[in-house]
Formats: structure tokens, C-alpha cells, sequence
């Protein structure tokens, strides 16, 4: 799975990464609990790292997918928040919570450092179409967990309503049909559409 001479991810990169999982893990487990990392963008930050040493275009098209999209929103509402004192979009409220110890707001930065590295990724080993059927059915496994296993209270990848919140506008059970479309349809086929204009298809071997 390795990308051949001369597009080889550095190993700096790779070490790095890994050290960072090493310390970011423990301390989301401790503070959130095992269930937070049913996260999507929390998988993807295990994933990546598992990318980086395979230097899987397969893998890193998968992440970039599932949490591009997604991860520069909350970029932005980041920094909107932070320079204007009101969130643009919402669901980065969190980062601002003194309730929450400042150690671990500052280790969720990782949200801000992934579209960069997936985006140099794919442009550098390439984008593999295969990513959106098998990422949306990953996606789909992992919303069935959060539905079925885990009530509102958690709301986990917001199966339940959007900005951890549960709806009432509509049934559950339609919410979460709706999120079974909407992840795929919304957010992986632009992403998709756009990658594989942007970036060449990884070399065979």
C-alpha cells in the first residue's frame, strides 16, 4: 500500500501524529468516556493515523469524506466565535465552556488541523474513488450504533437532532432516516465531486 519512492509521507508526520493519538486518546477517554469515539471525526483522527503509515489514498479519501466538510464549518465557526464573539454556525460552543478544562478544549484544535493534512494527503497519493460507497456505508453502521444504543442525551454524531440537541420537529425514527441520506447526499458527494476533479487518481501498485 505504500505510494512508491519520492511520495512517501515524511516520517516526521507520521511520528508525530502518533505521538499526538498516544496523548489525545486518554484524555478524551477520561473526560467524554468510550463512546465518544464513536464520533466520526473522532474515528477519522485514528484512521489518519493508521493512513499515514499505510499511505493509503484509500484510507485518507475515506476521512476526507467523512470529516472535511464538516471539519472547516467548524473551522470557521471557531474563529468567527473567537474574533466576533458570536458563533456563525454553531456546534464549536463547547470550545468556549469553562466547565470544560482547558487541556481538553485545546487537544479538540485537531478539528482545525485536519482538512489541511487531508487535503495535502489526497492531493500528494491521490483520491480513490471507492471512498464514497464504502465510507457511506461505514457512516451508515456507525449512525445505526448511535441510534439504537445510545439515546438523546448522548447524541452521538447527532442522530437524535443537530448541536447535541434532540428535535422535535419530526419522529426519531425520521430523523435518523434522514441523517442515513443526508450524510452521503449532502456532504461525502460534494466532497467526493470535488476531489476527484481536484486530485489525481492514486497509482496503481
Amino acid at each position: 500500500m505504500s505510494t512508491g519512492t519520492g511520495r512517501r509521507v515524511p516520517l516526521w508526520l507520521k511520528l508525530g501524529w502518533t505521538a499526538w493519538l498516544v496523548a489525545w486518546a486518554p484524555l478524551y477517554w477520561r473526560h467524554y468516556g468510550p463512546q465518544n469515539f464513536l464520533w466520526l471525526c473522532d474515528i477519522s483522527n485514528i484512521v489518519v493515523g493508521l493512513a499515514l503509515w499505510l499511505e493509503s489514498p484509500f484510507l485518507f479519501s475515506t476521512q476526507a469524506l467523512s470529516v472535511l466538510l464538516v471539519q472547516i464549518l467548524y473551522t470557521v465557526d471557531l474563529f468567527w466565535r473567537a474574533a466576533l464573539g458570536r458563533h456563525l454556525l454553531g456546534g464549536t460552543e463547547y470550545m468556549f465552556d469553562p466547565a470544560i478544562p482547558l487541556h481538553v478544549r485545546l487537544v479538540s484544535l485537531f478539528h482545525v488541523a485536519i482538512p489541511p493534512l487531508l487535503l495535502w494527503a489526497v492531493r500528494r497519493l491521490g483520491y480513490d474513488r471507492r471512498a464514497l460507497p464504502w465510507q457511506t456505508l461505514f457512516a451508515w453502521a456507525v449512525l445505526a450504533v448511535c441510534f439504537f444504543l445510545f439515546g438523546p442525551e448522548k447524541d452521538l454524531n447527532w442522530v437524535w437532532g443537530p448541536f447535541d440537541r434532540q428535535q422535535h420537529w419530526v419522529s426519531p425514527g425520521l430523523w435518523f432516516a434522514a441523517c442515513l441520506v443526508g450524510f452521503p447526499l449532502l456532504m461525502y458527494l460534494p466532497t467526493h465531486l470535488v476531489l476527484r476533479r481536484w486530485a489525481r487518481a492514486p497509482a496503481s501498485g
